[in-house]
């Protein structure tokens, strides 16, 4: 009864889910790629910070003159 039941459920439902969609992205990928993104970002932030600083201000010096 059950095996039958969800059979029939599924017939239903399978129509509406379909998996060839060309505008559905693959999000956890992206999701994926965003977060090692920041973290690489952040990763450099904390080795380079004083270099980054310090040469931020220097272009910012030369703008000033």
């Amino acid at each position: 009864m059950t095996d039958t039941y969800l059979k029939a459920l599924l017939s239903i439902i399978a129509p509406l889910t379909r998996s060839d969609d060309s505008e559905r992205g693959d999000v956890p990928g992206w999701v994926m790629i965003t977060m090692m993104s920041a973290i690489l970002v952040a990763a450099i932030l904390v080795v380079a910070q004083d270099a980054l600083v310090n040469m931020f201000n220097n272009a910012m010096a030369m703008i000033n003159r």
